[in-house]
């Protein structure tokens, strides 16, 4: 149980990270399940509030797609429910407004570029940080010209070698 509360000391943790903590400390697998319980019980480990507060904090800090936050959800071993729980909270309104959000940073940084290549690298990072198509296509219809479908893609196929950069 020490073990298992040091480690919860510096940040919260998913059920599942505890679990794969204590395995490698290599604890037995009836040790690793009581103190997972244990801590379930005393509201140290709770996945679904570990996902809503991980959602809210992360879209305070730096805007990003629903889609984006699933991928990094599911990196913290999540169980699909408390995903689905904690994306479900995010309405279109508000996706739409972080995608703006972002797209008006990026704006303000390429301001000296010329226009395609400012518009082209927009895309990018909007698709970079995984915003659909109808959510770029409008952020791009406030700050420059309509965009077709095959653009879109194009912009998303390039995305990947600036994703790095976002991350």
């Amino acid at each position: 149980m020490d073990a298992a509360l040091k480690y919860l000391t510096t940040k919260a943790r998913t059920v599942r990270e505890m679990e794969l903590y204590l395995d490698k400390r290599e604890y037995g697998e009836y040790e690793v399940y009581q103190v997972v319980e244990r801590l379930k019980e005393l509201g140290y480990l709770n996945d679904e509030a570990y996902a809503c507060d991980f959602v809210r904090t992360r879209l305070a800090t730096r805007p990003i797609s629903r889609a984006k936050l699933k991928e990094q959800l599911y990196a913290h071993k999540l169980s699909p429910d408390a995903i689905d729980a904690a994306i479900s909270g995010i309405s279109d309104e508000e996706e739409q407004k972080n995608a703006a959000a972002v797209a008006e940073k990026y704006m303000r940084i390429f301001c000296e570029l010329p226009q395609e290549q400012k518009r082209r690298r927009l895309l990018q990072r909007l698709c970079a940080r995984g915003y659909g198509y109808d959510t770029v296509r409008a952020c791009m219809a406030g700050l420059t010209a309509d965009m077709d479908e095959e653009e879109y893609r194009a912009a998303c196929a390039h995305a990947g070698d600036d994703a790095e950069d976002e991350l």
